[in-house]
């Protein structure tokens, strides 16, 4: 941060991430932001995660979370519904996200070649 106008941006972008979590939403969306998880890549994920469901108004809130305990499949994102079902997408990247937001949230779709059930 060097400017007051970089402070100011910071807060716009804080209030947008706490305005998503206010709202009734459809889904929950989870990103492990555990150190593997950072390590992994998870920062441009979550990043890429809020300014799609921003960007394209999905009925989703973006959050973070600490360990999922599956590092070897880093970065996870986890996508619950208002039922509680969740799908756990694995080596999620930037591009991936888009995807499965996309896919997901937008049509209602899992995106099967992206989950943990793909893994053999």
């Amino acid at each position: 941060m060097k400017s007051l106008e970089d402070l100011k941006k910071m807060r716009e972008e804080a209030l947008k991430k706490v305005d998503m979590r206010d709202n009734d939403k459809d889904y929950r969306v989870v990103v492990g932001m555990a150190t593997c998880g950072i390590a992994a890549g998870a920062r441009p994920v979550l990043n890429r995660l809020v300014e799609e469901a921003a960007k394209n108004n999905y009925s989703c809130i973006v959050t973070q979370t600490g360990c999922i305990g599956l590092c070897v499949y880093e970065p996870i994102v986890e996508i619950f519904d208002r039922d509680g079902n969740k799908t756990t997408y694995i080596h999620v990247d930037p591009d991936k996200a888009a995807i499965i937001l996309r896919r997901h949230i937008g049509l209602g779709e899992r995106v099967e070649e992206y989950t943990i059930d793909s893994v053999k």
